[in-house]
């Protein structure tokens, strides 16, 4: 994207999709979170413009909830305007193979532009990018970051390469991910903390205020359960959380004991 070009971001997009939709140059269309009618409202308003990229999350890092996939690809077609997918949170946790948000909705093809990242749920460190022959020439001649950047070290690969081999050949790993979403969100609710809209392995508690979040972080420490405490600028002020992130590697006794003293320090802070 260029000047004279158009994007539109998800509110809530991560802070390194914001910084890419600066470097461009291209016009910054923000619209609210996951609403579709401001998003076409946008669209109809730029339908002129040279290029039009829609640009989202496929799982938003701090409220752990998925994107509306089908009805962004249903905008994006119907007004001719590209798509790009940050799927950092997504890839390894959605999708019958692990595939990421494309997979997991069927609409893989319909992505322009799928981003990933062979850390978080691959464990290693590095990212891609994966779209067409077209546009992985461009990326590799006219991307900034990319060429005035060290390669990743052969080392990173082998372990990126190893980890997708182990998504297709252990998808149990998945399956128990899922099983402890699933157990956590309910007992974490049930202790009557907000978990806002989290569908996935991110899931915050919120507290509101960002000292209290702090120092609900701390004495989680102390009792031996290390949960990160995120305050502005990462979130709005006003909604300060805590923020867990689950692990397929999570035994139930572990997870009963975190929510053990989820709820003993909730108590002494007058949270619950």
């Amino acid at each position: 994207m260029d000047e004279g070009d158009v994007i539109f971001s998800d509110e809530l997009n991560h802070a390194s999709i914001i910084d890419g939709c600066r470097m461009s140059k291209a016009q910054t269309r923000v619209y609210p979170h996951r609403n579709m009618y401001a998003l076409e409202k946008l669209l109809k308003e730029s339908r002129h413009s040279t290029h039009r990229l829609i640009v989202t999350d496929g799982i938003f890092s701090m409220d752990g909830d998925i994107v509306p996939l089908p009805d962004l690809v249903g905008l994006a077609q119907r007004h001719e305007c590209m798509l790009m997918v940050d799927d950092a949170h997504a890839t390894g946790v959605l999708g019958a193979h692990g595939g990421g948000t494309g997979e997991y909705f069927d609409l893989q093809d319909k992505i322009d532009i799928s981003m990933g990242t062979l850390g978080k749920a691959l464990g290693g460190f590095g990212a891609f990018v994966a779209g067409s022959h077209r546009l992985r020439e461009f990326l590799i001649n006219r991307a900034r970051p990319f060429i005035f950047t060290t390669g990743l070290p052969p080392a990173a690969i082998a372990s990126g390469i190893a980890a997708l081999e182990l998504l297709e050949e252990e998808p149990e790993m998945r399956a128990r991910l899922w099983e402890n979403v699933g157990f956590f969100k309910k007992e974490v609710e049930a202790l009557g903390f907000n978990t806002l809209q989290s569908e996935t392995q991110i899931i915050p508690i919120l507290v509101g205020d960002a000292s209290l979040t702090l120092r609900m972080g701390e004495m989680l420490l102390e009792e031996g359960v290390f949960i990160q405490g995120i305050r502005p600028p990462s979130v709005p002020q006003g909604s300060s959380r805590l923020r867990i992130t689950l692990m397929a590697t999570h035994t139930k006794k572990e997870l009963e004991c975190a929510l053990e003293v989820i709820e003993k320090v909730g108590k002494r802070l007058h949270l619950i």
